[in-house]
């Protein structure tokens, strides 16, 4: 192919040895490149349109709904979570099976480890309890589900049928039976009855026994 000549032969196996080079060096970058993903940042379960139920001895306790569920995993620091990127319902029964209280977020995240759980709620969250007539806001939210309480270090807006409340810092238990802004300030209450109220009752959501609606303030679904 080359002749005879020798140095001729010896500057066509450099330019040889030179291009297959460069072609293994490509390639190598390009293997380095897809060697940069991160895993653990990678959902490794996606789950659309979830619907969970939670019951006792026949009677439903709790449902959650999401759009959007993605669950994550560290396998270097064995903690694992759930996010609901695209908002998060929990609705809870009392012990007669009756819808009674029911919590809204943007965003939520549900972790645990080994020792623990954590569920975190963000955003536009909005707890309601449909027996008291009661509706918070806030925006940031835990749930403790071991010791069956619900809180936030935040600011938190009540508003119910005996007032409006505001502060930072809210506890209550898991229901939301027993609400308790923790650092209130420029809330009022309620003083005068109105003889003519009626019962309100959300037929929609069937939310059990009607409560009263007190003067003007009227909390709807």
């Amino acid at each position: 192919m080359f002749g005879n000549n020798p140095e001729i032969k010896n500057i066509a196996l450099v330019v040889i040895a030179f291009v297959i080079t460069t072609i293994v060096a490509s390639c190598g970058d390009k293997t380095a490149e897809g060697e940069l993903i991160d895993i653990n940042a990678i959902p490794r379960q996606t789950v659309n349109d979830m619907y969970a139920v939670q019951s006792k001895n026949g009677t439903l306790q709790m449902r959650m709904e999401a759009k959007l569920m993605q669950r994550f995993q560290n396998d270097c620091t064995n903690i694992s979570y759930e996010l609901f990127p695209e908002g998060f319902d929990v609705y809870a029964y009392n012990e007669e099976g009756l819808l009674e209280t029911h919590i809204h977020s943007d965003v939520a995240k549900h972790t645990t480890t080994e020792d623990d759980e954590k569920w975190e709620a963000f955003g536009s969250v909005v707890i309601k309890n449909f027996v008291k007539g009661e509706r918070m806001e806030t925006d940031t939210l835990y749930w403790d589900r071991e010791q069956k309480r619900i809180f936030t270090h935040c600011y938190v807006k009540m508003f119910s049928p005996d007032g409006f409340m505001q502060g930072y810092g809210m506890e209550s238990d898991e229901m939301a039976r027993n609400a308790n802004v923790l650092r209130p300030f420029d809330s009022y209450t309620i003083i005068g009855r109105d003889s003519t109220a009626v019962p309100y009752t959300d037929t929609a959501n069937f939310i059990g026994p009607p409560f009263v609606v007190k003067n003007s303030l009227l909390i709807k679904e």
